[in-house]
């Protein structure tokens, strides 16, 4: 990528919602919001495609991100969890509510770190460590929407 490095940390700090005082990973999801909603309206392959490829750029200008900031996992670094609420939002048909509950669950995977969130966490470094353990906590909340759709249902 040739991207100078006040784009990588645009990109990277989610147009600068990673920049909040309060809870920008929280700000970085709710920014996410019309991607996940956009993707859950698309079809399965179209969506996975795009979400593989966000994910794979994510990785890359997160390890950039923070070597630029000269820290491991950067709080101002917010485009791990856009990654991860368009996983969590891969593949279902949402509507606004449910987009937000998505992100909701979201939130509380990738704060508690329950496994593997948390492993990928602890084992991971650079870009790879800062996304993925947020694609794990996605992978976690669609499973999760999935599941209460169906017992709901």
């Amino acid at each position: 990528m040739f991207l100078k490095d006040r784009d990588v940390l645009f990109l990277a700090t989610g147009g600068g919602c990673g920049y909040s005082p309060y809870a920008p990973g929280t700000v970085g999801s709710f920014a996410a919001l019309p991607l996940g909603w956009g993707l859950s309206h698309l079809s399965w392959g179209v969506s996975l495609v795009l979400v593989a490829v966000f994910a794979a750029a994510a990785v890359h200008i997160a390890h950039r991100a923070g070597a630029l900031l000269n820290q491991a996992d950067p709080g101002a670094v917010v485009i791990d969890e856009i990654a991860g609420v368009m996983v969590a939002c891969l593949g279902l048909k949402l509507s606004f509510s449910g987009c937000l509950i998505t992100i909701v669950i979201f939130r509380f995977y990738d704060v508690l770190k329950p496994f593997p969130v948390g492993w990928l966490d602890r084992r991971l470094k650079g870009g790879r460590g800062i996304v993925a353990d947020d694609l794990a906590a996605g992978l976690l909340t669609n499973l999760t929407f999935r599941a209460g759709v169906w017992l709901l249902a």
